[in-house]
């Protein structure tokens, strides 16, 4: 078996302590973990923004209010957040229209009911965010901690040797440092996709907010 073997990275793996393999495991788990995540929210947080141009270009069209909400109604599970928001926010409007003629409690109750549905849709897009920021901090100090270990081990292994070279403990801390890189390889995308996502997800955010007092604004004016 030569040197370059036994410093492979499968060989240095397969060599580890059975704690540095445990880390290692948990940080490849978490890893793979992180990447579902990552590839779920990309497709989610993209869908959200089409959803989002197709309804605003829709909407500022100048349509007929209720037949969009008759089709927004139709197709709720199929509409994106934006058009869920309006849907919400219009039917409290007719609903308070039919029983009341204060003006300010019908557009209070429009402005509550877009506000619920627009946190729901900022919960489910900012949902499992929470786990890849969790990854990209804790992920580097789970392999440090398993770098650590095993260098001590590499370390403790030389007291039963009389004259220590580098070729006794370059293996034992080549193993080790697997472990920290691996946290790396972990820690790294996730923390990117973190801040790409958040990004992301306060602009859509801010879109709706906006779309909602622009609405208010409508339904404010049919009420004159």
């Amino acid at each position: 078996m030569t040197a370059t073997h036994d410093l492979s990275i499968i060989s240095l793996i397969g060599q580890a302590s059975v704690l540095v393999q445990v880390v290692m495991a948990l940080l490849a788990g978490l890893s793979l973990v992180s990447w579902y995540w990552i590839f779920r929210k990309s497709f989610q947080i993209r869908a959200a923004r089409s959803k989002t141009n197709g309804f605003e270009r829709d909407f500022w069209s100048g349509g007929d209010l209720n037949s969009m909400f008759q089709s927004a109604a139709a197709a709720r599970h199929e509409t994106g957040g934006m058009e869920r928001i309006f849907e919400s926010g219009y039917r409290e409007f007719t609903k308070l229209r039919s029983k009341s003629h204060d003006n300010a409690s019908i557009i209070d109750g429009a402005r509550r009911a877009m506000r619920a549905t627009y946190q729901r849709e900022v919960d489910d897009l900012e949902a499992h965010l929470a786990f890849l920021a969790s990854v990209g901090s804790v992920s580097p100090y789970i392999g440090l901690f398993g770098t650590v270990w095993g260098i001590m081990n590499a370390f403790r292994g030389l007291s039963n040797v009389s004259s220590a070279t580098l070729a006794n403990v370059a293996p034992g801390i080549a193993e080790a440092l697997v472990a920290t890189a691996i946290g790396l390889f972990a820690a790294i995308p996730a923390v990117v996709a973190y801040n790409r996502f958040a990004h992301d997800i306060d602009r859509i955010s801010i879109r709706f907010e906006s779309f909602m007092e622009e609405f208010s604004n409508i339904l404010q004016r049919q009420l004159r």
